[in-house]
């Protein structure tokens, strides 16, 4: 069994809720990715999103804009990436995906960048730009590596795009709760409910719901309604505040511990 899958079989068995956390790969830098890995998996993170830095990032808001440019700085390309992933994978099994845009599978053959990456111990991917409709053959190349492929959601989505996407769903489906791109917000979105509801008429994969996630009692609020969370541009917002300093690594894990603590406690 896949470990996106594994561990989402675990948090039902057990009743508890999942958090997934997503960071710009190479931000500040590949070793402080490493450790910050290593920190989370400890730390009640059950899911890493790795964003793999691109210069277009369109659907990223300012904050993970500017850690892509912060990656693409240090230097961190798709093959650093995935040997992170594999220096990773020597000292832990946290479940791995990859927050990629179509050019960089494209740019490395779509087909060489999925085995890559299995090899690597990547356990799924997210391609940001590539529409469902136009997938067959990804998704056929991603069965055949055992990786699974995540696909969004967002409010906007008409009801036989949602049958589409659930029907190919594997590991989890990312609800974005938000219109727009990434982002922290000052409050969670008041139809979370539903959108979920209208999911699960259409697949049994977990729901992970994210899109401006910011603080611990938001975190509580929206598992109410999902199988996971995702937060993310509150991970990045200390990443870039902390850069390279020697309490990056404490200080963003004792935030993720606060978040993990409030949705399972």
């Amino acid at each position: 069994m896949n470990r996106i899958e594994k561990r989402f079989a675990d948090l039902k068995a057990s009743g508890r809720k999942g958090l997934v956390v997503y960071i710009g790969a190479g931000d500040p830098d590949l070793e402080a990715t490493r450790q910050l890995a290593l920190a989370f998996d400890q730390a009640g993170v059950d899911v890493l999103e790795l964003g793999v830095p691109f210069s277009d990032p369109l659907a990223d808001g300012l904050v993970n804009q500017l850690a892509a440019q912060r990656g693409l700085e240090s230097g961190t390309t798709p093959p650093g990436v995935l040997a992170t992933v594999a220096s990773i994978r020597r000292q832990s099994q946290i479940p791995i995906v990859l927050y990629v845009y179509y050019n960089l599978l494209h740019r490395m053959g779509v087909d060489q960048f999925i085995e890559k990456a299995a090899s690597a111990g990547v356990d799924g991917i997210l391609v940001l730009d590539l529409p469902p409709e136009e997938s067959d053959q990804y998704g056929q190349w991603m069965t055949r590596a055992g990786l699974c492929a995540i696909w969004l959601v967002a409010p906007t989505t008409p009801e036989n795009r949602i049958a589409l996407i659930a029907r190919r769903a594997q590991g989890f489906i990312y609800y974005v709760s938000r219109e727009g791109v990434t982002g922290m917000q000052s409050q969670v979105s008041d139809t979370i409910g539903l959108m979920t509801a209208r999911i699960r008429a259409h697949t049994a994969v977990p729901i992970a719901v994210g899109f401006g996630i910011s603080n611990a009692e938001q975190a509580r609020i929206v598992a109410a309604n999902a199988e996971a969370i995702v937060v993310g541009s509150a991970v990045v917002n200390r990443i870039a505040a902390l850069g390279k300093s020697p309490e990056l690594v404490p200080q963003v894990s004792a935030f993720v511990h606060e978040l993990s603590h409030a949705i399972k406690a």
